[in-house]
């Protein structure tokens, strides 16, 4: 455990040397970085601009999801997409065949497809983020208990578990079909994730919950943050969680045994 822990502070001391070499990009990922945070924004001022509720979310709670997304994203960002757009992306690591010396190294190789490649500017998405759902909150007006915190926390690693099990799998899935890039279908359904998963149809709604559960990844959060989570969904989101990551773990696996050498 000592020896990952060590890795991963290296990698991360890599890629902030890489942006302390180009000092440009901090701009040009602050203004990007506003310019989502603005969109999302405005996107939801719009829609209460219209209502005062919908499906019984506020503004201030759909805001309050509007950070748990954004944070999602932006941890996405910050290591989870790097790692694993270098392993399965264009011009990857499986693409180009440099895999086979990844293969070589003394290390687990799925904790090299998850944690090799860090992205430090993403961390100005965390910080807007954080800005966003602590804005909403006291604009919520709930006294928040230690026990609110807890299952928020707990709620939110569920969703970031979730969020890497099906990166992984769908990256998994190119071992099988190296020349199409299967999480673009996932970053599409992820978009849904801003939105209340109640303001969905029926059929969509069972989509985002169970399928593809990106509405459990924000929507469950931001209930559990309000007193509003049933104690049963902390429990199965928490569960859910867990067997995406075995499952996903699995299908990494299975991929690696079915991976040809580029060279043979």
């Amino acid at each position: 455990m000592l020896l990952y822990l060590r890795l991963i502070k290296r990698f991360i001391s890599v890629a902030f040397q890489n942006v302390l070499a180009y000092q440009m990009n901090f701009w040009i990922s602050l203004l990007h970085s506003l310019l989502n945070l603005g969109t999302g924004v405005l996107g939801v001022v719009v829609l209460f601009s219209q209502v005062e509720t919908v499906q019984g979310w506020t503004l201030p709670s759909t805001l309050a999801l509007l950070g748990v997304y954004l944070i999602l994203g932006a941890l996405r960002g910050l290591f989870i997409g790097p790692s694993l757009e270098s392993l399965a992306g264009m011009d990857g690591e499986i693409w180009t065949g440099k895999f086979d010396f990844t293969l070589l190294r003394p290390v687990d190789i799925q904790f090299l497809a998850s944690f090799q490649h860090w992205r430090p500017l993403a961390l100005l998405d965390v910080l807007f983020g954080l800005g966003v759902l602590i804005t909403a909150t006291v604009r919520l007006g709930y006294m928040l208990t230690f026990g609110n915190l807890l299952t928020f926390f707990l709620a939110l690693i569920a969703g970031l578990l979730i969020l890497y099990a099906i990166l992984l799998a769908f990256s998994a899935l190119v071992f099988w079909s190296p020349g199409f890039l299967f999480t673009w279908v996932f970053n599409a359904l992820f978009q849904l994730a801003r939105y209340p998963v109640g303001l969905y149809p029926g059929w969509l709604r069972l989509v985002l919950t169970w399928v593809v559960p990106v509405g459990i990844m924000t929507t469950v959060p931001v209930q559990a943050l309000t007193g509003a989570l049933a104690p049963g969904m902390l429990l199965g989101s928490l569960t859910l969680a867990l067997v995406f990551s075995a499952g996903a773990t699995a299908l990494f696996r299975t991929g690696l045994r079915r991976y040809a050498s580029a060279s043979s």
